[in-house]
């Protein structure tokens, strides 16, 4: 059947004075709840157009690899299906080119649903559910798939919605890893440049005893190799899957054989080594899995803030600061300061950290809230985390191509720091002892006159035996 819509009269045929018509072509469609209109050049069925309609919250959409992750899941357990022989080969091959097609991404624009729908993602399953039975049905010109009775075969929203969480969710931490992996890279470069570069280290954002700029630069390291070590750690824990415990976790409706070869299935098309979650009730009520692997994300988001703080304070400047180093100079800082340029890579860091904090916190509650046998916080889970993982990878890509690749010590500011820090006393405790070199210090700063100057005078050394003791290169 058509419908007439009339055009927004505020759009572009408003300077006609006139209204133009646009005309939508329907279908109808039925399910349990009766009979609704879908578009015609849409593919999904009636308990998709439910969801939109009823659901028109906000802007963030399901993300795409939740989708793929269930076009995996339809596609396996198609496969697993037949092989149990409750599914004909030809109803087979139907779901299975009709998940390639999802997966190819032709389909993206049929999966419109809002992550802000029920809690169990029911309708985004339904909607991949109707996604493939419409595709068939294009494709054969009548209806060999029922989204429920074919499609979702041997499956319910509660185990399939939270398998498709953990494929997607580990395929999108292990890609963080290369990104991580290609910035340590980056900063063991810089540790072999700066070996000689001795500066004054800083500890309570005070003057501390010196160390190499090397030396800094590999507890940066240090924190990205461990961050990918917790990261791969953590992310194993999302390869086990809640398929096969159907509604409640009791396995109704599911045949023989179905789990060894939906995994088998799944395994071979994506090259990942998933396994069955052996307690299904505990799969389908809990998201620990979920919460340790983002936990793992904001280690790295707490790192990559402590990383990005130290450049941005090492590069300020350029003459009022601590001037230590020199970042690319990338963009204008300033629509009012002529010259100007800002840190901008190591705040967009830090923004990203921000967010990635926020997500663990809304993971951690949102997976606190399953309700007996089933967690109805499940979109919102998976939403944020996908965007942690999306964000961690990008920004530490953008930090290294941007900000870390043309970092450069500036030595000669790094020396002159150093002379003039008082923590160099240090040295002198094995000789004169801390309460004597703690007044050496004290002078020096009160007097505005070097460590050796005060020395001497408060007659503890000679500054022949100064030179010999005080040597910064000797106390890294």
């Amino acid at each position: 059947m058509e419908r007439q819509t009339p055009e927004d009269p505020h759009g572009a045929g408003a300077n006609e004075n006139a209204r133009k018509e646009i005309r939508m072509e329907y279908r109808i469609e039925k399910d349990t709840m009766g009979e609704i209109e879908v578009p015609k050049d849409k593919l999904w069925g009636a308990q998709t157009q439910r969801s939109l309609e009823n659901f028109a919250i906000g802007r963030e959409k399901m993300p795409l690899e939740v989708i793929y992750a269930l076009a995996e899941i339809k596609r396996a357990a198609a496969v697993a299906n037949c092989r149990a022989g409750v599914l004909t080969k030809e109803k087979r091959d139907l779901i299975v080119e009709a998940a390639d097609a999802i997966l190819s991404g032709e389909l993206d624009e049929q999966f419109p649903l809002a992550v802000w729908q029920t809690g169990s993602g029911t309708q985004t399953n339904m909607n991949v559910n109707e996604v493939i039975a419409g595709y068939a049905a294009a494709k054969t010109g009548k209806r060999p798939l029922h989204p429920n009775d074919d499609v979702n075969k041997s499956q319910s929203s509660n185990d399939a919605f939270p398998s498709a969480m953990h494929v997607a969710a580990y395929r999108k931490t292990i890609a963080v890893l290369p990104e991580i992996d290609a910035l340590a890279d980056t900063f063991r470069r810089l540790e072999k440049e700066n070996a000689d570069a001795i500066k004054c280290g800083r500890t309570h954002l005070q003057d501390a005893v010196p160390l190499t700029f090397a030396q800094e630069i590999s507890g940066w390291r240090g924190m990205l190799e461990t961050a990918a070590m917790q990261i791969k750690e953590s992310a194993a824990a999302l390869l086990a899957l809640a398929v096969g415990g159907t509604a409640v976790g009791t396995g109704l409706n599911v045949p023989q054989g179905f789990g060894a070869a939906f995994v088998e299935a799944l395994n071979a098309h994506t090259g990942l080594p998933f396994r069955l979650e052996e307690n299904k009730f505990h799969a389908l009520s809990a998201k620990d899995a979920l919460v340790y692997a983002h936990g793992a994300l904001k280690a790295l988001a707490c790192n990559m803030m402590k990383i990005a703080n130290d450049v941005r304070w090492l590069a300020s400047g350029p003459r009022c600061g601590l001037g230590e180093i020199r970042i690319p100079q990338n963009e204008p800082g300033s629509s009012i300061m002529p010259g100007k340029v800002n840190p901008t890579q190591c705040e967009a860091v830090t923004m990203v950290a921000v967010q990635v904090m926020a997500n663990d916190q809304a993971v951690s509650v949102a997976a606190s809230q399953g309700n007996f046998e089933l967690n109805v916080y499940m979109p919102v889970i998976i939403y944020d985390y996908l965007q942690s993982a999306r964000l961690l990878a990008d920004s530490v890509r953008s930090f290294r191509l941007h900000c870390a690749e043309g970092l450069t010590a500036d030595k000669a500011k790094m020396k002159d720091n150093l002379e003039r820090s008082l923590m160099l006393a240090t040295a002198l405790n094995p000789y004169i002892g801390y309460e004597k070199a703690a007044q050496v210090a004290k002078k020096a700063y009160a007097e505005n006159i070097s460590l050796k100057e005060a020395c001497t005078a408060l007659g503890y050394l000679t500054a022949e035996e100064y030179d010999r003791i005080v040597r910064p290169e000797d106390m890294v």
